[in-house]
């Protein structure tokens, strides 16, 4: 599906639309549940922190993403890793060691939040040019 939508695709967006596959309910329902957790900015910045691909303990993750809680990264930690895109792994040790590590699977999303960057570098000019235009007129001080 990939090549169907890369950023090479000519026609208009709905000729792009229209050359999407229909998947079965429980694909369409994991891919809205797995947007809803990328979404979060947490989920981005942890993948984003696993990156070079060497194991990481919580709290360099924590000290990593800046303004995450404890409670918040926990709970983005155990999401990435229900739906495979994190490892977690426990070293019998006193106090016990926690590492974490992308999968291929994290590491594959990787690439394509990589484009999700790309795109918002490439345009981030005219958005900015679009807010200033916005506040211009809606906030009007």
């Amino acid at each position: 599906m990939d090549e169907q939508l890369s950023p090479d695709l000519k026609g208009t967006e709905s000729e792009a639309h229209a050359q999407i596959p229909e998947f079965p309910p429980e694909v369409e329902a994991l891919t809205t549940e797995l947007i809803g957790h990328i979404a979060d900015k947490w989920t981005m910045l942890v993948l984003e922190e696993l990156a070079n691909g060497r194991p990481q303990r919580f709290t360099a993750l924590r000290k990593a993403v800046p303004g995450v809680s404890q409670k918040m990264l926990t709970q983005t930690l155990r999401q990435m890793e229900r739906v495979g895109l994190v490892t977690r792994k426990v070293h019998p040790v006193i106090p016990p060691r926690v590492e974490y590590q992308r999968t291929e699977l994290g590491h594959g999303l990787g690439k394509v939040v990589c484009h999700l960057w790309n795109w918002v570098a490439n345009n981030s000019a005219e958005m900015q040019a679009a807010r200033t235009q916005f506040d211009a007129v809606n906030f009007k001080g």
